[in-house]
């Protein structure tokens, strides 16, 4: 339950606002056109999304609401900036942190269909820094010393994809974790542009693991070694892999490690809480500067390291909503998607929910508390970013924000959820005209 509470705390960090609306900006030739768009007033989103913004709950949201393939809903409340009171627009480039992890893996699943690996393989078997892996016994807080114990069995690369590998997360992650990983200059992957996956994945490869291999699903940094598992297979560095691979046939124009300069200016400002819990500006924390996507970096992290746009991501989740194809390109076979999408913890759970080969699957106890249904999946990110698939009402959604943490806003997400499905799916037809 504790490491169920700090992936929840990492996911869905926060939201909050300003009272002024963003008319929707033309469709790109990009994703929204390839979605159909067709953005419909929904007054009860709008009023949802208003009321958190010109509270100040969040300083701006963005929404964006695909049903069968069509865009129902896409609209920008807020500011971007409070300083400059600068609008907050649809195409906004956002840090979506954790909701990389899913691209990786997808990322993974496509080598996998290639033949390059099998899911139970060991992954010392591609990576020799993971052999022999050892678990945690008695660790030491005066001095983070530590003993271990040889683990029952090696790492495998399903357990990377559910996050049941034992491996555990610096900053976020159990306090033994944040102390031997922190000795060992392990970086999260958020705002750290220097150094690369390489140099730091063998030396965490080492470390001892948090648990046995599968026994328990411990939020952590599987999904960049991962990462760094593709760049082995496939010769290339994860940067390179994802746009050839997936970025550039899903003509995902705005999704970068560390944006071109181009791009630079529509980067959302991110913001946190002050000691009085007042929204304001973020600055250097826990070894990370805001703006790290602005940099020239080096560091391609697989689980948390990519900046985007709600509209390229909903294109992203439209391609597996429709079993691995887009715009008549497939990108994964139908089973692949179904193989992703299905319970790969068997009895461990994940909160309520379980877990499939990155994403969070919603059980028919969480779908009578968020108003998903049954084996919906989704995941989202610490700054405030979250979405889901609903394949059986044929729905894609998103919310984004740029606040960590947020304790005024950080409920948007779940009432969004339960919103989009009373009006999206309950709400009665209109009467033809």
């Amino acid at each position: 339950m504790k490491q169920t509470t700090l992936a929840l705390l990492f996911l869905f960090g926060g939201v909050g606002a300003s009272a002024q609306t963003v008319a929707p900006a033309k469709p790109r030739s990009s994703a929204a056109t390839t979605l159909k768009a067709a953005p419909a007033s929904l007054p009860a989103i709008d009023a949802l999304l208003r009321e958190y913004t010109a509270d100040n709950r969040v300083p701006g949201a963005i929404a964006l609401i695909a049903h069968d393939g069509k865009i129902v809903y896409r609209k920008a409340f807020g500011v971007d900036d409070e300083a400059t009171q600068k609008p907050l627009r649809e195409d906004a480039i956002l840090r979506i942190a954790s909701q990389t992890k899913a691209i990786t893996s997808v990322g993974v699943m496509m080598l996998y269909e290639q033949g390059k690996f099998q899911l139970d393989d060991p992954i010392s078997k591609y990576l020799p820094a993971f052999r022999n892996p050892r678990v945690l016994a008695t660790f030491n807080e005066k001095d983070s010393t530590y003993t271990s114990v040889p683990a029952r069995s090696e790492v495998t690369i399903r357990q990377l994809l559910t996050h049941t590998s034992g491996i555990s997360y610096p900053v976020i992650g159990t306090k033994e974790a944040r102390a031997i990983y922190a000795k060992a200059q392990i970086p999260s992957g958020i705002g750290t542009p220097g150094g690369t996956l390489a140099a730091a994945m063998n030396r965490l490869g080492p470390l001892p693991l948090m648990h046995q291999p599968g026994e328990q699903f411990t939020y952590g940094l599987s999904v960049d070694v991962l990462g760094y598992l593709i760049e082995v297979v496939s010769g290339q560095t994860l940067d390179q892999f994802l746009r050839t691979r997936l970025f550039e046939p899903l003509s995902m124009r705005d999704t970068y490690f560390y944006l071109p300069a181009a791009k630079q200016a529509r980067l959302a400002v991110l913001y946190t809480e002050d000691a009085n819990k007042k929204t304001a500006k973020m600055g250097p924390r826990d070894g990370m500067t805001p703006d790290y996507p602005k940099a020239a970096g080096t560091y391609f992290s697989g689980g948390a390291g990519l900046s985007s746009t709600i509209d390229d991501y909903a294109v992203f989740l439209q391609m597996l909503l429709n079993g691995g194809e887009y715009q008549g390109r497939r990108l994964l076979k139908p089973a692949t998607v179904r193989l992703i999408t299905s319970n790969q913890i068997g009895t461990v759970n994940q909160g309520q929910n379980k877990f499939g080969l990155g994403f969070s699957l919603t059980t028919a106890t969480s779908a009578a508390q968020t108003g998903l249904s049954e084996g919906s999946f989704e995941w989202g990110g610490i700054f405030g970013t979250t979405y889901w698939v609903d394949p059986k009402a044929k729905i894609v959604a998103l919310v984004y924000t740029q606040k960590y943490p947020n304790s005024a806003g950080g409920d948007l997400a779940g009432k969004f959820k339960r919103l989009v499905r009373q009006v999206v799916i309950e709400a009665p037809a209109s009467p033809a005209k």
